[in-house]
């Protein structure tokens, strides 16, 4: 049996039909004339070659075995024709089709899923790919993997490819474990140094050979700052992390904040930061503007 093609005028009409309850409730849904609607459920069935209503012995159209099994799929179809063209709207409104988007580790984790629900909500039609890197991997992400976008701090603020906009910061303290050496109130100068270090290392090779408020020979290089925390809690170094990241450590106690006489710490300029030779959109300038008001706060 050789099936027919239905448009998608007649899947929607089935659709009309099944959500409104009746052929009349279709019509004035769709603006439309009752014959018209049960001519199109009568040609979507001729092509389809199935009945997909009952309607014999009820005034109200219930859908058959067969209506059951197809309406999923014509929703499907028709779900997909409207999201191509609320997307083609969009290019011609002049909105990006997709944002790559690369968010430093040091962006607080709550100001970044603020943002993004935000920008779901106001641009549903645009896809976004999100990467979290730290240090100057942000960079190789927004440069080599054509990216649209990032949120990265000042190692890579003064690379020559990059355009960059200074949109707030995040305070880094040293901390360490309660009974770790370096939290007596007496630090000499230079005892760091005797003591294991964590320290954020980089994924790619733009800052090979710079280190970054590193005082100790003794390092543990770590590629994850959540790792890097629980290390901290354990006891097993010392190290610089963002305030926000250690508040609930230095409440309850788990976490101290070092008074060293070297003052490792630091304010963690954040930019927004794209490539010279692009121009941002508007779903792209919105991401800056966003993370700009959520950083700088009230």
């Amino acid at each position: 049996m050789k099936l027919g093609d239905p448009t998608l005028d007649q899947l929607r009409i089935f659709l009309a039909v099944v959500e409104e309850g009746s052929f009349g409730g279709a019509a004035r849904r769709m603006d439309r004339a009752v014959s018209a609607i049960s001519y199109g459920v009568a040609q979507l069935e001729a092509q389809l070659a199935v009945t997909v209503f009952e309607r014999e012995g009820s005034r109200k159209p219930t859908l058959t075995d067969a209506g059951e099994g197809l309406l999923a799929e014509a929703r499907s179809v028709t779900d997909r024709l409207d999201a191509l063209l609320a997307k083609t709207q969009s290019l011609h409104a002049g909105l990006e089709s997709s944002v790559g988007l690369v968010i430093d580790v040091m962006v607080p984790g709550e100001i970044t899923a603020r943002v993004l629900r935000d920008f779901r909500k106001s641009f549903p039609t645009i896809a976004l790919r999100l990467r979290v890197e730290g240090l100057g991997a942000v960079a190789s992400c927004l440069i080599e993997e054509d990216g649209q976008l990032a949120i990265g701090g000042p190692i890579i603020g003064d690379d020559p490819d990059l355009e960059r906009q200074a949109i707030g910061s995040v305070e880094l303290i040293p901390v360490a474990a309660p009974d770790h050496p370096l939290t007596r109130p007496d630090v000499a100068p230079g005892e760091s140094r005797e003591h294991l270090q964590l320290v954020l290392s980089d994924r790619s090779t733009r800052t090979e050979g710079r280190e970054f408020s590193v005082l100790s020979p003794l390092t543990w290089r770590l590629g994850d700052l959540g790792a890097k925390h629980s290390l901290l809690k354990e006891g097993l170094g010392w190290g610089n992390m963002p305030r926000h990241m250690v508040a609930g450590d230095l409440s309850n106690g788990r976490l101290l904040e070092l008074d060293l006489p070297e003052k490792p710490g630091e304010h963690y300029t954040l930019s927004a930061l794209w490539r010279r030779n692009t121009r941002l959109g508007p779903a792209t300038n919105w991401l800056v503007d966003a993370f700009i008001s959520e950083l700088k706060g009230p």
